[in-house]
């Protein structure tokens, strides 16, 4: 399995585990149920553990696609930028939800706020991994660039207008 692979494998877990550990842990906090924090909370850290060796796998992707045609060298640096943020964001709530999910264990007083740390920091997470996976995906998928896809269907038009008219003239 090489690293690109491995890469486009492993990169969907933290963006979809952080946006449903958030959504999980909010609706655990409404519902105030300690069995859906801790499972949110750890959904949060998995996330978190993943998001290693997506970030590892990165650069060796880079290296595997760089050279392909229609691959922007631009869109690669700035998914790599948005990668490192979100990667950083991600270890920490990865580290607060741990600290909480052990808290919550122990039945410390603490664990309340940083349950509460885990969401907040864990709402910013799942943003920055949904822009960083929305910069990652144009790199190698040109019809999702902004414009991309308008330019193929303007040329058919026009292509099958000409064929009309040279099917009119016969």
């Amino acid at each position: 399995m090489d690293s690109v692979y491995l890469h486009l494998l492993l990169n969907h877990i933290p963006v979809l585990g952080g946006i449903f550990g958030v959504l999980l842990l909010a609706y655990a906090m409404f519902r105030k149920s300690d069995e859906l924090k801790n499972v949110s909370l750890l959904l949060l850290v998995f996330s978190a553990l993943v998001t290693i060796p997506v970030y590892l796998t990165g650069e060796p992707a880079e290296e595997g696609v760089e050279h392909l045609a229609g691959v922007s060298h631009d869109l690669i640096e700035l998914h790599e930028d948005a990668a490192k943020l979100a990667m950083i964001f991600m270890m920490v709530t990865g580290a607060v939800s741990l600290l909480g999910f052990i808290f919550m264990k122990i039945k410390s007083s603490a664990a309340k706020w940083l349950v509460l740390a885990a969401l907040v920091i864990g709402i910013v997470s799942a943003g920055l991994m949904a822009r960083t996976a929305s910069l990652g995906g144009p790199i190698r998928h040109s019809e999702i660039r902004t414009g991309g896809a308008a330019p193929q269907q303007e040329n058919r038009t026009s292509d099958q207008k000409q064929e009309k008219t040279k099917n009119d003239d016969h």
